[in-house]
């Protein structure tokens, strides 16, 4: 046997270049060297790859070499310095000459460690897309289902055995809170977190009314000349019905305070007596907020703010309705979504209602994501003298103009996971937007449109009908992703749904119809009594525009 000298890895690099597959690659170029000296019979038995607080055991014949034992530490506060180390295995002698050694690896940036803060699909997917970018990811679990999903991905930390985040993501050293909702910010250690220090994936303070206030919305439009529906809140049922009557047209019905837990969740009412209906039966907690319904056409545009600048990412579709030919109630999560890359803003959307409110998003210091939701409304016709002459009187229709509904400061649920897999290094640019650093935006090839199928459960979109625990039953192997939303292990092993939304689907692929037939063949794969997707994603509300 031959004794030889390699590069020791202190437990926080070896983790890291594990992460990235380099720290296995570099023990493997040094055995794949061993076993070029022919007059030397190499026998590693019990071979160990030694580094402070972390091992590797490796066993097999000659040449052959199997992963036996693996333990991964909690990253020490410190990198200590690169020393040397001996492999030994039962008889160690002799050394390998220094050209006989693989070459030094290129030193390379520390891994990212990222914390969620969210349960279900939302942590499995942006956990897992960071994950295999080289971060290290852990998940604050904010809700009381979806817990198993984000164990997949990292160490999970529940609200109920801790009641903050921050001594956690202190402990942990953690660069990067991602958080799931807008409601992270009324939390009582919401205060705590901002004062951390940690980078926060959206923007804090007043740059959140931008989505946290509707009403403020419609200001900040009319102050930058940006389209808007016509809107009015009222506090009760009389101020609403006041409004009704001096306004007879259709509204669509929000809360005036956007947040999951909103006493009323987006009624979209298509005609007036519609609108006069559901104002007797809406809850008044927080008042209600009345935007005039402008029609189906609906688009959005999600782009990344930092550094004082926008920077576009996607266009992207939401299908909201429950059913097929968008039909039934607006469920309280889409039920698929389709992405374009967009970085050049085909479709207009961020030239016309993004960037009229840059100044506003530098005087608020606004980092995040930042999402603008449209309505396309056709323009009225009109005749000129020129247009009289060529057309002998004929009215011609002008280009539809985009209205802001809008506007979400998330990555969003079924875009995001989407959007960090179109880009090439997804975890520096989420640490980098939550430094608020100017940002180098770069993109996968062949990356251009994604489609997101959503497996909905029993009962849903009707929240009050609750199921059973199914079995879930898989049909073969997955060839895109797979993100498990309420899901869960049951005492045999397998797996089970435990609510109302069961997965979401990914594909990724060159052109639109790809992306779409790829994730409805994976969708497919699924089972569960009770359950079902919309078919018809695509079909409809696509190009951005048309309905």
């Amino acid at each position: 046997m031959r004794r030889f000298r390699i590069v020791r890895f202190d437990a926080f690099q070896f983790d890291r270049l594990h992460r990235t597959r380099l720290a296995l690659d570099f023990l493997f170029q040094t055995l794949k060297q061993l076993a070029l000296l022919d007059d030397d019979a190499i026998q590693l038995l019990d071979l160990m790859f030694e580094v402070r607080d972390a091992g590797f055991k490796f066993f097999g014949a000659p040449g052959i070499f199997v992963c036996h034992e693996m333990m991964l530490p909690a990253p020490p506060p410190e990198v200590e310095a690169v020393n040397d180390l001996a492999l030994r295995g039962r008889r160690i002698c002799g050394t390998i000459p220094a050209s006989m050694m693989p070459r030094k690896i290129p030193a390379t940036k520390p891994a990212a460690n990222v914390m969620i803060l969210g349960v279900g699909s939302f942590a499995h997917s942006i956990g897992t897309a960071l994950a295999d970018a080289g971060a290290n990811v852990a998940t604050y679990l904010t809700r009381n289902y979806g817990h198993y999903p984000p164990s997949l991905v990292g160490k999970t930390f529940s609200r109920e055995a801790f009641s903050s985040p921050v001594p956690l993501i202190r402990e942990k050293k953690i660069d990067v809170a991602i958080p799931q909702s807008i409601d992270w910010a009324t939390q009582p250690w919401a205060g705590d977190l901002v004062k951390s220090g940690v980078g926060i994936f959206s923007p804090t303070g007043e740059a959140m009314k931008i989505e946290r206030e509707r009403d403020f919305a419609r200001e900040l439009c009319a102050k930058f000349k940006i389209p808007f529906p016509k809107s009015f809140v009222a506090s009760n049922r009389i101020e609403a019905e006041k409004i009704l009557a001096k306004n007879p047209q259709p509204f669509v019905i929000k809360n005036p305070l956007c947040s999951p837990t909103s006493p009323v969740h987006t009624i979209l009412c298509e005609t007036v007596a519609d609108t006069r209906a559901w104002l007797r039966h809406v809850n008044y907690a927080e008042g209600v907020f009345l935007q005039e319904y402008l029609g189906r056409a609906e688009a959005g545009h999600i782009a990344l703010v930092s550094g004082g600048e926008i920077h576009s990412l996607v266009t992207n579709q939401e299908y909201k309705y429950a059913f097929n030919g968008n039909q039934g109630i607006i469920a309280g999560a889409p039920l698929g979504g389709l992405v374009e890359r967009d970085e050049k803003d085909k479709y207009g959307l961020a030239r016309e209602l993004l960037h009229p409110l840059l100044p506003w998003l530098r005087k608020v210091n606004y980092h995040g994501p930042i999402q603008v939701t449209a309505i396309k409304v056709a323009q009225a016709s009109r005749l000129c003298d020129q247009v009289k002459k060529h057309t002998g009187g004929t009215p011609v229709p002008l280009p539809g103009k985009w209205h802001v509904i809008e506007y979400n400061i998330r990555i969003g649920v079924t875009s995001g996971p989407m959007i960090l897999r179109m880009l090439k290094n997804p975890a520096e640019i989420v640490l980098r937007t939550a430094r608020n650093e100017k940002l180098k935006l770069e993109f996968n090839e062949k990356m251009n449109f994604g489609c997101s199928l959503t497996l909905a459960g029993y009962g849903y979109p009707f929240t009050q009908v609750r199921g059973p625990q199914l079995p879930l039953e898989v049909d073969g192997k997955f060839d895109c992703d797979v993100w498990w939303n309420e899901v869960a292990r049951g005492a045999d092993g397998n797996l089970i749904s435990t609510g109302h939304r069961i997965a979401d689907v990914i594909a990724l692929a060159p052109k639109l119809d790809a992306a779409i037939a790829k994730a409805y063949a994976n969708l497919r794969k699924i089972r569960v009594v009770g359950s079902y997707f919309r078919t018809d994603v695509g079909l409809s509300l696509w190009p951005p525009g048309n309905v």
